[in-house]
């Protein structure tokens, strides 16, 4: 079912177009195949970059497309409902290249975002490491003092979606023991001596992303690998989770609206005791309550875009969203399977694709027990002030 939406311009309503034309066909296709196969798509995401979609939220100056948050993610949105592998790895790259965009001195952006933004580049956002996942601020791979101001690094990053086939990795590690003071962020190039990746995870679902531990041992970098201050990666870190967890909050409505409209779809010609499916309450309220939940979970992340757009705080919104899609899609795509019945359990029909990937986004970019945890602090601060 085609999604009425309301753009800030006809620029933006285009795009929209486009993408979904883009979808529709080259992308939808293949989804089921590839993610069988466990084959990532690295082609797909060349085509989206020559197509100016790898770059949408930066500045034209460095080969953005300088388009409003809320449009960014209608197009993550629109990809992630024909491939979740594709969309959230546009969310992934929009991530990786934040920081410098937004930290960067005016040297680095001219010298990294052209390439990292045209789409000739693709990112990875390196956080997470095996003994601290949601505590991001225990984090313990090092950068200690190189030559010349230069750093060298070491240590283990885990869960690095497009670990093994990024370009660059953005890679927050700790410049000394000052806690979550004592973290700085790093770009690191793939062909750097000295990074190395594990084998790919195998996981329930997004099986053509790869997902694997990022290596560095004696990484040898130059002073001005560092982006932003010294010190300043934990609030570099933050800020771009923000950002993430709204791309998070769109995929999670694209694979949700993927999963309904094959639902209803369903509904519309399995017959049974003489009447299509859809016809009874059971499941035509079913149907219904998953309408229902996608478009409060679009709002929702919108409403967050927005603010974001009009430079107004949205972390708290951006986690409420997040929390609020994600356990959406994996309701309404366990419905999707129910409707399905016996079909929704076999691979021969997509509902149990949908929702085999749609658990993995009550988990990345904060798992969803700490969304709840950040909206909770905010709201008591408030009663508090």
């Amino acid at each position: 079912m085609a999604v009425e939406r309301t753009m800030p311009s006809q620029e933006g309503h285009d795009l929209i177009e486009l993408v979904r034309e883009i979808a529709a066909k080259e992308i939808a296709p293949r989804a089921a195949a590839e993610e069988a196969a466990g084959r990532f798509p690295r082609e797909v995401f060349r085509t989206l970059g020559a197509s100016g979609l790898l770059g949408l939220p930066y500045p034209e100056e460095y080969g953005g497309a300088a388009q409003a948050q809320e449009v960014y993610l209608q197009v993550v949105e629109e990809l992630a409902a024909a491939w979740l592998a594709v969309g959230l790895g546009v969310s992934v790259h929009t991530l990786s290249c934040f920081p410098v965009a937004a930290y960067g001195d005016a040297e680095q952006r001219e010298r990294l975002l052209p390439a990292m933004l045209g789409g000739d580049l693709l990112g990875a956002y390196c956080l997470s490491e095996p003994h601290s996942g949601s505590d991001a601020a225990a984090l313990t791979t090092r950068a200690e003092p190189g030559e010349d101001g230069g750093f060298v690094l070491d240590g283990v990053k885990a869960w690095t979606t497009h670990g093994g086939v990024a370009d660059f990795y953005t890679v927050m590690a700790r410049t000394s023991d000052d806690g979550a003071r004592g973290i700085s962020c790093l770009h690191v190039p793939a062909e750097t001596e000295g990074l190395s990746y594990g084998k790919p995870e195998r996981k329930m679902g997004m099986r053509s992303s790869p997902t694997a531990q990022v290596r560095l041992d004696g990484v040898r970098l130059p002073a001005d690998a560092l982006v932003g201050a010294r010190g300043e990666g934990f609030r570099i870190a933050m800020a771009a989770l923000d950002g993430g967890r709204l791309g998070i909050a769109a995929c999670a409505v694209g694979v949700a609206q993927a999963a309904y409209d094959a639902a209803v779809a369903y509904a519309g010609e399995r017959r049974q005791f003489g009447s299509r499916i859809a016809d009874f309450q059971g499941v035509g309220f079913m149907l219904a309550d998953m309408a229902t939940r996608i478009a409060a979970a679009r709002a929702l992340y919108l409403d967050a875009a927005r603010l974001r757009d009009a430079g107004r705080p949205y972390g708290t919104r951006a986690a409420m969203a997040k929390l609020f899609a994600t356990d959406m899609c994996m309701a309404v795509t366990t419905d999707a399977v129910q409707v399905f019945g016996g079909y929704g359990y076999v691979e021969d029909f997509p509902a149990e694709r949908y929702m085999r990937e749609a658990k993995v986004l009550q988990i990345v970019e904060g798992t969803n027990q700490i969304q709840r945890l950040v909206i909770a602090r905010a709201v008591t601060r408030e009663a508090s002030a």
